[in-house]
């Protein structure tokens, strides 16, 4: 997630059915949720996210989305949006259920023909002409527009940029962009057009489908992701901004969209991503997607974000000579470490979310050790002195405390970061570093594009190692106090106020 600076799939079947309207079937899936029928009011609906519980929408899987912005040039004002989606229906359906929250909605077709909608809460409720059956591909197109412009109190979406904008859509944030099945275990194919007024430059995850079309005063780009990704990891970019272009480890190709006139002093750090893939590499195995890059927007955000091929970075990381250059490169291998875990392997429910942020901390922290001789071990010292404060204060690790109202993003504590690091030093030290390495390769080769749980972590511990470690994770990922460190048994919690926060706090 946003880590702080601070100390082609098959086409759908389309026509009408001319099938009777039916009331849906209740679903089974992370809640047992009654899907209800056409007759009844509209409602808002969720998967049961322990976090998030109205995220995500029963009844569909959804393939792929076709995202289309037009951008007036002014950040401020909403720009004009076509989203279509892509779904195969996993329960028969009389509604269809996105999460989307900040828009207006001008019409709605289901597989070519009208189709009613309403809101409910944050969720635009469809109801199509005929009732869809299980198993059917359903193809859903929503014209409606995507306001910049923040709702009072809500973090995320659209970020203003001093020439444009860009998406932090993490943890929950994707709806207020467009309208979508909102939950990372939904991954799905991307295709995005933009269209801006000449003298900009619009970037989104993946690589050109096709050549910029210039037209009437206007540039239209097409990008599409050749790998399924989350909702709250996709990025559109759009600004005065100038796309380099360089080559990474195997031919990678690597671009960087960054603000034009601050481009020659970027350059030095955007130089050093590809030795940092490598480095990656040679720690988990290849790069999981088409392509990488930095995106360096000129707005003060106060995270990063690992969004996926494009990782979103605050410019004055990298021009503010307060940061020392090794902590500031340690950053940029916490985002590229998110593209393999977090982004490849996406977690299954917002509480295995420190599968994403204790790996990324965990390289991040190896590389510092590596390259600038600041000691894991000193750190992981630091953070298991410091780790029952932050249970008291965001629960542990593998069961974080629900966010607090109006901050979605509060998840994102000291606990799922170095609190979570400290747990995958304590199993390095249980099982062995030659264990350990091969778990760490295992995980992101099996579970590669796809979304994974804290309990097939454990499971493939278990077979890796060769041992049986229920107990050791419950008392690491689930306990109220930390447990003792192996090998370690000097280490002892800091029993006083907690007063600071982790080496790299975030959301």
């Amino acid at each position: 997630m946003p880590h702080t600076p601070r100390v082609p799939t098959p086409r759908p079947r389309l026509g009408r059915r001319g099938r009777r309207p039916r009331a849906a079937a209740l679903l089974a899936s992370a809640v047992s949720v009654s899907l209800i029928a056409a007759s009844a009011p509209p409602a808002p609906l969720g998967i049961g996210d322990r976090l998030f519980p109205h995220l995500g929408n029963p009844g569909y899987d959804v393939l792929a989305y076709d995202l289309s912005f037009s951008y007036s040039g002014t950040n401020t004002e909403p720009l004009r949006a076509v989203t279509t989606i892509e779904a195969r229906t996993t329960a028969d359906l009389d509604r269809i259920n996105l999460d989307f929250a900040h828009g207006t909605v001008g019409s709605v077709e289901v597989d070519g023909d009208p189709a009613d909608f309403a809101t409910a809460g944050e969720d635009l409720v469809i109801t199509p002409e005929d009732a869809l059956d299980e198993g059917d591909r359903t193809r859903i197109t929503v014209r409606h527009t995507s306001d910049p412009v923040h709702p009072e109190g809500r973090q995320g979406g659209w970020v203003r940029t001093a020439d444009g904008l860009a998406m932090a859509n993490q943890a929950d944030a994707a709806h207020l962009v467009f309208p979508c099945n909102d939950h990372p275990s939904d991954k799905a194919y991307f295709t995005v057009r933009v269209t801006a007024p000449d003298g900009h430059t619009a970037v989104a995850g993946g690589l050109p489908a096709d050549r910029p079309r210039a037209a009437d005063g206007a540039t239209t780009w097409t990008y599409r992701t050749r790998h399924p990704m989350a909702t709250e990891l996709a990025q559109v970019s759009i600004g005065r901004s100038t796309v380099l272009h360089r080559t990474g480890p195997h031919g990678l190709p690597v671009r960087d969209v960054v603000p034009t006139r601050h481009r020659a002093a970027l350059e030095p750090w955007l130089a050093k991503t590809p030795g940092q893939i490598a480095w990656m590499e040679r720690k988990v195995g290849p790069y999981p997607f088409e392509t990488y890059g930095l995106l360096m927007a000129d707005a003060s955000t106060g995270f990063e974000l690992e969004t996926q091929t494009l990782s979103l970075f605050e410019r004055e990381l990298f021009t503010e000579p307060a940061y020392p250059k090794w902590y500031v490169e340690s950053i940029m291998v916490h985002e590229l470490a998110h593209q393999w875990f977090g982004d490849s392997v996406s977690p299954r429910a917002w509480s295995d979310l420190w599968l994403n942020e204790g790996h990324a901390t965990w390289y991040e922290a190896l590389y510092a050790q590596e390259q600038a001789g600041r000691t894991l071990t000193a750190r992981m010292k630091a953070a298991y002195g410091a780790s029952d404060q932050w249970r008291a204060k965001g629960g542990p690790p593998a069961a974080p405390k629900a966010p607090e109202p109006g901050r979605k993003t509060s998840i994102f504590r000291p606990s799922v970061y170095d609190g979570s690091a400290l747990v995958l030093y304590a199993l390095r030290q249980e099982i062995g570093a030659p264990a350990f390495e091969r778990l760490e390769r295992t995980w992101v080769s099996r579970h590669r594009d796809a979304a994974a749980s804290t309990t097939d972590f454990v499971q493939l511990t278990a077979e890796v190692s060769g041992r049986d470690l229920a107990g050791f994770f419950d008392a690491w990922l689930y306990g109220a106090k930390t447990p003792p460190m192996p090998g370690h048994p000097d280490w002892k919690p800091v029993q006083q106020p907690e007063t600071t926060t982790s080496p790299t706090p975030g959301e």
